[in-house]
């Protein structure tokens, strides 16, 4: 038998309270009647050195009565064994490890590595066990097919193997795209190898930082049976400040090339320094190179600012973050941005000064930024055309005044897969289009509208009218065409007309031609035929056509760890490496994207045809290492373990719980206070029939 209030059994020993009393107290003998004693002296009584109980069975009674009180204030009940935990039964796990560059700080990893082996260590026969290592992407080091593949005695080690050989490395931390990701392994693996009543867990070993990228998470439908478990590692030295570049708008014009960048420096909430340095360090060495400059950024805040001037002769731009305890995000490379050349090709022997003419409005449509350099070259019919005019560009405009050699060149453009753009400022034009498409008589007439025409029926899906697709730019009603011509299209083979005018007619025509593109516009964009170069559509429009052509490549030169970087195809056959900030070349074997940007530093094209030069930093949110609140988790659906306690005190707890509930089923403290009123009654008769047989006179009959 076992009770939930113990301490009150401490009262079934008042009951010797009264024996002891009654032990040690001593009474006179019996007393005799007499007469009158006022002749007699008085004397003490003579009181007995021996004491002996008397109704031993009364007292007996009344004893009873207090131990069965204090038994049933104890709340006795009859123990029953407690039954198994289900700890022991099977588990499938996933065990994620964060390889994040926040994982650098101080002690981080050793504690994530510590934790990871530990639960490993901690598997069973029949558990099932992966492994994946999370930054930007999952990393899976170990599978469940090969943890079963596996003998029993060569899991745990295999698994330590793999963890060994894992180390933090620079990339971003992508928490949600883990979360989702070791669930569908999970998920995979029990559709093809149920276990019945299989405990089902995820633990996620991380610093949680709220840098840490939650997308996909919102809505996520989390399948039922799947329990998370955060095992966070916590540096001793929580203050941190991050150096980030700041990079301005692309289409902004470069004032100064060489001037210096600016920079952003972020500093942690719960950060303690609030001091900092910030400046320029050659490669390889820790003294900074010219003047520093001193910052002040409070903690929780960050504040932008132009970097130091570039030291001269310096030829790797480094720029480093001194004053922190966090080193992991305190440099940032720096490739000055270099615009890239886009030569765009005009044929005809349109005037070159005129304010009527076509390209007069094309050379003012394309201002220099830093990304980009749009070069107008301009080629007459006697003019020479090199091979180079013709390799380099993908985009040429081309004038109804051509002559035959020029006609070629656009035939050989085609040819080569490139886009003709061919305005008809007259209805002898068509004669050139059908000369450039290979087809017979076209039929065109000039159209005579009386006031003005309009474009409608737009296909805004092209990518020439993409651009405007938004409402708040398809308004084309602003642009009126004065002249323009009506071309039949029965000869022109697989057209596909993107404009109309309102008055009837097709605006603009796209024509494939051999492995190229024609664009046949029936209208001029000069101020004679149209409203086009004067209004704000034009430029988007020929940008669109860069775009379209593929002129322009987006090549920049700041990424981040894991960016994919667009590098080109190699040129005639060559063979192209980039060299990374340490080790050997890589190989782009024809490739026209270089993806193995896993370090930070600045990379380099072996090409001296294909320069290329490119720098890679941390991303940002690696800074923001302030710890992330699990309420933000929760408030996603994430399906949370509460909190792991003690085993100890965990099997304590169940116990005591187990043991309120078998009290309240069985309550015996009902019949022990049963019991105690019966015993009351009859000690109240006894009593009552010891008073009378003391009180009756000798001899009397009771």
């Amino acid at each position: 038998m076992s009770f939930l209030a113990p301490l009150f059994l401490i009262g079934a020993a008042a009951i010797a309270a009264p024996i002891i009393f009654h032990l040690i107290r001593r009474t006179s003998k019996e007393k005799t009647i007499f007469s009158s004693l006022m002749f007699l002296q008085p004397t003490p009584p003579r009181l007995t050195r021996r004491s002996r109980l008397e109704n031993i069975f009364l007292l007996i009674l009344r004893c009873l009565v207090l131990c069965l009180l204090a038994l049933g204030f104890a709340r006795p009940f009859l123990q029953r064994p407690l039954a198994s935990d289900p700890a022991g039964q099977a588990k499938k796990m996933v065990v994620l490890l964060d390889t994040s560059a926040s994982m650098r700080r101080e002690n981080l990893w050793p504690q994530a590595r510590a934790k990871a082996e530990e639960y490993l260590r901690s598997a069973g026969p029949a558990d099932s066990v992966a492994i994946s290592a999370f930054d930007q992407r999952i990393h899976p080091l170990l599978s469940f097919e090969q943890w079963s593949a596996l003998a029993l005695g060569q899991r745990v080690s295999a698994g330590l193997q793999q963890l060994g050989r894992t180390t933090p490395g620079w990339a971003g931390t992508h928490l949600g795209n883990a979360l989702i990701s070791a669930v569908e392994a999970i998920e995979d693996s029990s559709s093809r190898d149920p276990q019945s009543g299989a405990r089902r867990q995820v633990v996620v070993i991380t610093d949680l930082q709220e840098g840490a990228r939650l997308d996909g998470l919102q809505g996520y439908e989390w399948p039922k049976g799947i329990e998370f478990v955060f095992e966070t590692v916590k540096a001793k030295k929580t203050s941190n400040a991050g150096l980030q570049l700041v990079l301005e708008r692309e289409e902004t014009d470069l004032a100064t090339p060489d001037g210096p960048p600016k920079i952003r420096v972020s500093n942690s909430p719960d950060s303690s320094r609030e001091q900092f340095q910030v400046g320029w360090l050659p490669s390889g060495d820790a003294a900074f190179v010219g003047p520093a400059l001193p910052v002040y950024v409070a903690p929780g805040d960050n504040r932008i600012l132009q970097a130091p001037p570039v030291p001269a002769g310096l030829r790797e731009q480094r720029l480093a973050l001194i004053g922190d305890d966090q080193d992991f995000d305190n440099t940032l490379f720096v490739v000055p941005p270099r615009a890239e050349q886009i030569p765009v090709l005009f044929l005809g022997d349109d005037p070159r000064d005129y304010k009527q003419s076509l390209l007069y409005y094309v050379k003012r449509a394309f201002p220099q930024t830093k990304m980009q350099s749009v070069q107008i070259i301009a080629r007459t019919n006697n003019a020479t055309i090199t091979a180079a005019d013709v390799s380099t560009v993908q985009l040429a405009i081309v004038d109804e005044s051509i002559g035959e050699d020029l006609l070629k060149i656009t035939r050989q453009l085609l040819d080569q897969g490139k886009t003709i753009v061919f305005p008809m400022r007259s209805v002898q034009g068509v004669q050139v289009l059908s000369k450039i498409i290979g087809a017979g008589a076209i039929g065109v007439e000039e159209a005579s509208p009386s006031t003005y025409a309009m474009l409608e029926q737009i296909d805004f899906q092209s990518p020439l009218f993409a651009p405007f697709d938004d409402p708040r730019f398809n308004d084309f009603t602003k642009i009126h065409f004065w002249k323009h011509r009506r071309l039949e299209t029965n000869n022109l083979p697989r057209a596909k007309i993107l404009a109309r005018f309102d008055k009837g007619g097709p605006a603009v025509l796209q024509v494939p031609v051999e492995k190229g593109t024609l664009l046949v516009l029936t209208s001029g964009w000069q101020p004679e035929d149209s409203q086009l170069a004067l209004s704000s559509k034009f430029v988007p429009m020929l940008y669109a056509l860069l775009q379209q052509s593929g002129s322009i490549k987006a090549r920049r030169s700041q990424y981040l760890v894991g960016d994919s970087v667009p590098v080109g195809g190699p040129a005639g056959g060559e063979s192209v490496s980039i060299q990374p900030p340490q080790g050997t070349p890589i190989a782009l074997n024809g490739a026209d994207r270089f993806t193995d940007t896993a370090l930070p530093g600045v990379y380099a094209s072996t090409s001296p045809q294909n320069p290329l030069r490119f720098a890679v930093n941390i991303p940002p949110e690696e800074s923001k290492t302030a710890p992330l609140a699990m309420e933000e988790l929760q408030r996603l659906g994430l399906p949370l373990k509460p909190p792991v306690i003690d085993p100890v005190r965990q099997l304590e707890q169940k116990k005591h719980l187990q043991n309120v509930e078998l009290e309240a089923r069985q309550k015996l403290w009902k019949w022990l206070i049963v019991a105690a009123l019966v015993v009351l009654m009859l000690e109240t008769w006894a009593a009552g029939w010891v008073t009378r047989r003391a009180t009756v006179p000798t001899g009397a009959t009771v």
